[in-house]
């Protein structure tokens, strides 16, 4: 397994683009099974989970073209149901938690799909009953076998459309869902549903596929199912967490860095959750420059003067994703600022090795953490460590960067789940970074 080895305490300076978003390509490269006909996708980022699911597709029949740089074609019109009840299904599908994204479109279109219990980060629960409901929901019939962790649904004589309310706002439920009602007969109605830019990109591909989806971009989703869809090209967004991650990388290692391509219509509070901490974050064109923090940031405070606290919401509020992140960067602030991560109750328990870099955090509960800014006047300490998972692992290395000494960080597949080339891409910026 490669590791890390960061010699930590260097300004960066240069330009850095972010990649595709790597929820949006989970989503979009699962909706390929939804037609017969061929579906191109460009700026698909070339990351671990991403290039799984792609094999998993092939694996399933999908005939897969290497176009170019980040494009590929796909054709779902001669798939191997065979291979989804086999062992070596369930270990590649186990593997990521995108796969289970697959269910939906196998359903609406052949009547059948199966997943075994989907892996991913170890952030805390995350309950696949949004799934699964909402196929009950549209006349699917669900099975599951406890011993072997597979799961089954079958609607042979299709499924039908419904008003549903989600009990949550998932994202990749409400993918999974919007998928199926594609296809289905009659209107289907969800309440409820995740808005995220991600699901909005997915609605879009498919409207270009010949659904009819109404009410894209709000929690109140309208579908009215049609008889097949048509191939298409679809290109993937910038990934928002990404660009939030370099806005954090430079405000930790006071660095001037510009961020291209960034999508701001799509960024949402991302910007805003960034300039609570007292970092500048200047809008150019579609970029973010970011100045050198020469004299630190400081934490910004409500009206009455209370405490900032930054939390986490379903979009449009702060995504999950991010929190991590932000709690690094308070680390130095000139201030103080609690950090509430309301959805993942483990998402927090990196921290320990935050502190261990000499970081003044307080962990209150499983969801709440109070970071005392240092201000630069003291730095983090090169220390050993280990990746959780990805955003936890982006932080510690954006961490690992502004610490004095070196750092060695295990683990890394984590991070290389979800972010394409870094220690490549930040060795141009100057950044001390080795893969061992």
């Amino acid at each position: 397994m490669a590791i890390f080895q960061i010699e930590g305490g260097h300004q960066l300076k240069g330009e850095i683009k972010a990649q595709g978003a790597k929820n949006e390509a989970l989503q979009v490269l699962c909706a390929v099974l939804l037609s017969p006909e061929k579906i191109i996708i460009n700026n698909i980022p070339d990351i671990r989970d991403v290039n799984k699911l792609i094999e998993i597709l092939q694996n399933i029949g999908v005939k897969v073209e290497h176009l170019g740089q980040r494009s590929y074609s796909f054709q779902s019109d001669e798939l191997d149901f065979d291979y989804l009840q086999s062992p070596e299904f369930r270990e590649d599908a186990g593997a990521i938690r995108g796969s289970i994204m697959i269910v939906g479109p196998l359903l609406s279109r052949f009547g059948k799909g199966f997943i075994p219990r989907p892996g991913g980060d170890k952030i805390g629960r995350r309950r696949l009953d949004t799934h699964f409901e909402g196929f009950i929901n549209l006349g699917a019939k669900f099975t599951y076998d406890k011993t072997n962790r597979f799961y089954s649904v079958e609607a042979p004589k299709g499924l039908k459309g419904k008003y549903m309310l989600l009990e949550e706002a998932s994202v990749t439920g409400t993918a999974n869902i919007i998928m199926a009602a594609s296809l289905a007969k009659g209107k289907t109605t969800i309440y409820n549903a995740a808005c995220e830019p991600y699901i909005q990109q997915l609605c879009n591909m498919l409207v270009s596929m010949g659904a009819k989806i109404d009410g894209i971009g709000s929690n109140l989703l309208k579908i009215e199912g049609v008889k097949n869809l048509s191939g298409c090209e679809h290109t993937i967004w910038p990934d928002m967490i990404e660009v939030g991650s370099w806005i954090g990388l430079a405000a930790m290692t006071k660095s001037e860095i510009i961020i291209k391509n960034v999508g701001w219509e799509n960024l949402g509070l991302i910007p805003g959750a960034f300039r609570k901490l007292g970092i500048t974050v200047e809008k150019k064109g579609d970029d973010i420059y970011i100045p050198a923090h020469k004299k630190g940031y400081e934490v910004q405070s409500f009206i009455d003067g209370s405490i900032m606290t930054i939390s986490d919401a379903p979009w449009p509020g702060l995504t999950p994703d991010l929190i991590s992140i932000l709690l690094v960067v308070a680390i130095q602030a000139r201030g103080e600022v609690l950090i509430h991560q309301k959805m993942f109750e483990s998402r927090l328990f990196f921290v320990d090795k935050l502190i261990d870099m000499g970081a003044k955090i307080i962990l209150c509960d499983p969801h709440r953490a109070t970071v005392i800014g240092h201000d630069f006047k003291s730095s983090l300490r090169g220390t050993v460590m280990s990746s959780p998972d990805i955003r936890a692992g982006i932080s510690l290395l954006i961490a690992a960067l502004s610490a004095k000494g070196t750092s060695t960080i295990h683990n890394i597949e984590q991070i290389d789940r979800g972010y394409e080339r870094i220690d490549e891409r930040l060795r141009k910026l100057g950044a001390k970074i080795t893969r061992v």
